[in-house]
């Protein structure tokens, strides 16, 4: 449950950063009205999609972790990606957006496209393909979910991870279709996302000692190799 806790407070906690950056997207959907029922039924496709794209990258990033497990160094593979949190949070934002940027940008041409084509459609399916392409945006907070669904190592529970970490992004991006512009300029998003270095911290701290194999449970249960084999004390 302690992971499944962190991926949901990790998209909860930096949801405030989405409404920054997917807000503007989630507002320009071309709906056909502003009837509580369409903008639910919209908002609603819009995000499923979007946290099935997380998902699906979780799974790829999964599988990945799952050949470090194999070849035993899925601990410091955990300590390696606490360690790079950490690093991320003492950069200056400017480096933080040119990282981002550089990561980004051999798709975010392409992705863009595809808003253009979506956007024209103005159908459900549509509205769906917006989400699912949003999903894949350079975003340092979904690059630091989809570090820990790595450190996870299962391509199962960290596609689970990362739908959790989605889910926990609903409730702001939800309110910004219902609320406007509001949530965009309130003075509780500020606060909130001053609060994310300060969570981020936390977390890297939890996969550090994740990775250090202290025996502890739930916060860094033992992992254990026999004949082959890596068997660990999930939480």
């Amino acid at each position: 449950m302690v992971l499944w806790s962190i991926a949901f407070l990790i998209g909860l906690m930096g949801s405030m950063h989405c409404i920054g950056m997917c807000g503007p997207i989630s507002m320009a959907l071309p709906m056909p009205d502003r009837k509580l029922g369409t903008v639910l039924k919209v908002t609603l496709m819009y995000n499923l999609a979007r946290s099935f794209s997380y998902m699906l990258l979780g799974a790829l990033l999964g599988i990945i972790g799952f050949g470090f497990s194999l070849a035993g160094t899925q601990q410091v593979l955990s300590i390696v990606m606490g360690a790079l949190m950490l690093v991320a949070i003492l950069l200056p934002q400017k480096y933080r957006l040119r990282l981002e940027q550089a990561a980004g940008n051999p798709v975010a041409g392409k992705i863009k496209k595809g808003f253009g084509y979506f956007f024209k459609k103005r159908t459900t399916l549509a509205f769906a393909g917006v989400g699912f392409l949003n999903g894949f945006l350079p975003c340092g907070l979904v690059y630091m979910a989809l570090a820990s669904a790595l450190a996870i190592g299962d391509w199962q529970q960290s596609a689970l991870y990362m739908g959790i970490f989605g889910l926990g992004t609903w409730p702001m991006m939800v309110s910004v279709n219902l609320a406007g512009n509001w949530w965009a300029s309130s003075q509780w998003r500020h606060k909130f996302y001053k609060a994310v270095p300060v969570f981020t911290f936390v977390i890297a701290v939890m996969f550090i000692l994740r990775g250090l194999n202290l025996g502890i449970p739930y916060l860094s249960p033992e992992i254990r190799v026999s004949a082959g084999e890596q068997i660990e004390a999930c939480d």
